[in-house]
């Protein structure tokens, strides 16, 4: 079982750093499953940015954010659109997979749900798993996790290692 965690606190980096990741690992020849998080700028600075995740290998984009209306606060994951797209990763990981990976370790896995369940399913199968985690999360992925999880550096090449190495040790 390999688990591997990183974040950043530079925005956009995590993001960033795990879609090229799977990219890369796609185009050496791994089957790459889960989620990475893509997101579109606001026309305004006084709207968030919308939060799309692309369902790996090939899509399709699923927003999760919702609108909660001007001045609103709350917290704008549209759950019942993560948990589609959870399903979705779920089938794609039972057709076989090499790499799984989660865009975010979030309030949702920290509750028991979202990704939580899928993370173990593929450890299971010694599928190895890729987590971003922010900061905040940070405690309850290590709560989760316990001794299992490597924690590495927001580094496309360092990570990119990991992937490798778990590739070769999965075959």
């Amino acid at each position: 079982m390999r688990l591997a965690h990183t974040g950043s606190d530079i925005p956009g980096k995590m993001n960033e750093t795990l879609r090229r990741l799977a990219e890369a690992m796609q185009a050496e020849g791994a089957r790459v499953v889960g989620a990475v998080q893509l997101n579109r700028e606001p026309d305004s600075e006084d709207v968030p940015c919308d939060m799309d995740l692309k369902l790996l290998p090939d899509g399709p984009h699923m927003c999760i954010s919702q609108s909660l209306g001007p001045g609103s606060t709350g917290c704008r994951l549209d759950t019942e659109q993560l948990e589609a797209a959870v399903h979705e990763c779920g089938q794609r990981l039972a057709r076989g997979a090499d790499l799984l990976f989660v865009n975010k370790f979030g309030s949702h896995e920290a509750e028991g749900r979202g990704f939580r369940d899928l993370i173990g399913t593929a450890l299971s199968e010694d599928v190895a798993v890729v987590v971003g985690v922010t900061e905040a999360k940070l405690e309850e992925f290590r709560a989760f996790s316990g001794d299992l999880a490597e924690e590495l550096p927001c580094d496309f090449d360092t990570l990119l290692e990991w992937c490798r190495a778990g590739m070769q040790n999965a075959q």
